[in-house]
């Protein structure tokens, strides 16, 4: 089996920024949304009328082809259970190959391998019971 190697990386910041704000979006995640803003504009010089916009990023005029299916493609990743099709699939690879859409799809998992454990909740206790309790 073919190795694909994701160091260094193979799709644009701009892109998985977009991405990431598209879900933070659809999930309804006003932090996020900030957070995300402050990171694209400030960190990786993305213009802000395109961040402003991905809030409704299907009506806005402001993002290419591209950046419209990896949005869409993000939120059909995002939904439960997902919603990615084999169009999206093909719409992607028309502009992308395949180790730009191994990284794009390993985004929404990447964010989450990296948040540190929780400290485990003793026996008898949780939310069920009441945190805490």
């Amino acid at each position: 089996m073919a190795r694909i190697s994701l160091n260094p990386p193979q799709i644009d910041r701009e892109l998985k920024d977009l991405a990431v704000m598209a879900v933070a979006a659809t999930i309804g995640c006003a932090w996020c949304m900030d957070l995300g803003y402050w990171v694209a504009t400030v960190n990786h010089a993305m213009p802000a009328e395109k961040i402003r916009g991905t809030a409704n990023w299907q009506d806005s005029k402001v993002f290419s082809e591209l950046e419209l299916l990896v949005m869409e493609y993000a939120e059909a990743m995002t939904a439960t259970p997902p919603r990615v099709t084999d169009a999206m699939v093909e719409a992607l690879r028309r502009h992308l190959n395949k180790a730009q859409l191994v990284e794009l799809t390993a985004q929404g998992f990447k964010d989450q391998r990296e948040l540190p454990a929780a400290d485990p909740v003793p026996a008898g206790r949780g939310m069920a019971r009441g945190h805490g309790d």
